[in-house]
């Protein structure tokens, strides 16, 4: 049974893996002196990423492990993208990619997961920082090459940019986001009111229904967007689309964006290289439905689930 009332862990979920108020230092990052400074602080924290997992304490609440910086300078000292990620007032953050380890070399230092099998219980902050620190580490491991001239990149800006070693090219990399908008499609049917469309991927678990979403292409507005992807993959003409909120999704780089909109019409066709099934619901329908492998929402940390929750919630 699904409970639309029970909302508030959701409704965090827009920013749950968004760092928020979290000072990221942007305009230090530069500052070398200051830099070496944090790295020799006894006070600085260090977070490991190994091969897209995080380092995690998995207690009854999966945490985000922050290990002492000074503790693993052996690390460091075998890497060369070491990661800036922000500071509190209490430490300095840093992140370390070290998937070039063996798994041998690495089980001494503890726990690592996928983020995404602990995103749903893991704290709002811990999961703000094992994403950033997984999406810069991903970042850095696709740009290790120039794609102007081919030449070998190195990081600058306390790990938020890579710039080309060859001297004729020094073209700037800086790491680079994939927005996406996911929209809530509805319409008001004369006989059963007002419905919300979901659909499934074959690809997906087992049940899983959502709303519909797909990538922006260039020399399009977000609005644009959301008009043809709907179309595409349901053959449905909408208006009256309207922004709802945005949220992070570093599986691995997207920025999703979020809109409702209303169908002009209920008949739609299925793209099938894109969906398998959809189906209108109304509100009552919902409600009513299963959490199984025959039907469920999708995860509790996402914007999908949100644009549905506030749907029942309105």
């Amino acid at each position: 049974m699904i409970d639309s009332s029970d909302s508030g862990v959701n409704f965090h979920a827009l920013g749950f893996y968004a760092t928020g108020d979290f000072d990221r230092c942007a305009t230090i990052r530069q500052d070398t002196a200051w830099l070496v400074e944090r790295l020799q602080d006894p006070y600085s924290l260090l977070h490991l990423v190994w091969r897209g997992r995080n380092l995690v304490v998995n207690a009854e609440i999966p945490r985000a492990h922050f290990l002492s910086l000074l503790d693993h300078r052996d690390l460091i000292r075998t890497q060369t993208d070491v990661i800036l990620l922000g500071r509190t007032s209490e430490a300095t953050y840093f992140a370390l990619d070290i998937s070039d380890l063996s798994e041998d070399a690495v089980t001494g230092l503890g726990e690592f997961v996928d983020l995404r099998s602990i995103g749903q219980v893991t704290p709002q902050r811990d999961g703000a920082l094992m994403a950033y620190a997984r999406g810069l580490s991903h970042w850095h491991e696709r740009h290790r090459f120039c794609g102007r001239c081919g030449s070998p990149t190195a990081t600058e800006a306390a790990g938020h940019q890579r710039r080309c070693t060859n001297p004729s090219c020094a073209l700037q990399h800086f790491p680079r986001l994939d927005p996406a908008v996911i929209m809530r499609i509805t319409h008001h049917h004369p006989r059963y009111g007002e419905r919300i469309l979901l659909a499934r991927q074959s690809n997906w678990s087992p049940g899983m229904h959502s709303v519909l979403a797909g990538f922006v292409e260039t020399g399009e507005t977000l609005e644009a967007a959301v008009a043809r992807e709907t179309y595409e993959e349901a053959s449905l003409h909408i208006g009256n689309i309207r922004y709802f909120a945005s949220q992070p999704w570093p599986f691995p780089s997207s920025l999703m964006l979020g809109f409702t909109a209303e169908a002009t019409h209920s008949d739609f066709s299925l793209d099938p290289t894109e969906l398998e099934s959809a189906r209108w619901l109304t509100k009552d329908e919902l409600r009513r439905s299963p959490d199984d492998d025959h039907f469920r929402l999708p995860r509790a940390d996402s914007i999908s689930r949100r644009l549905i929750e506030d749907w029942l919630e309105d």
